[in-house]
């Protein structure tokens, strides 16, 4: 009897696991859907710019540059036109 009693509990808390992980597994499903609506947004953004003549490009690195720290994007400068200058650009 005993037996019995301690694997309706063991199929009880597997239930319960298995209830608890497909809500895991759906909610990153769900969010892996949003991410593809927002680069399917983001895309849209870029080709409308590109319709009306902008450098797609060039919008993505001002973009990056947005994301850093201004002091990182100075430093990035400095090397860059020190690298120029030793290849004669």
């Amino acid at each position: 009897m005993e037996d019995v009693i301690e694997q309706d509990e063991q199929a009880v808390a597997f239930r319960v696991t298995a209830g608890e992980l497909r809500q895991f597994v759906e909610r990153y499903e769900r969010l892996e859907e949003e991410k593809r609506a927002i680069v399917d947004h983001q895309k849209e953004v870029m080709a409308e710019a590109k319709g009306r003549g902008y450098d797609v490009r060039v919008l993505k690195k001002l973009i990056a540059l947005r994301k850093k720290d201004p002091q990182d994007i100075s430093e990035e400068e400095a090397i860059l036109q020190v690298y120029r200058e030793a290849l004669g650009m």
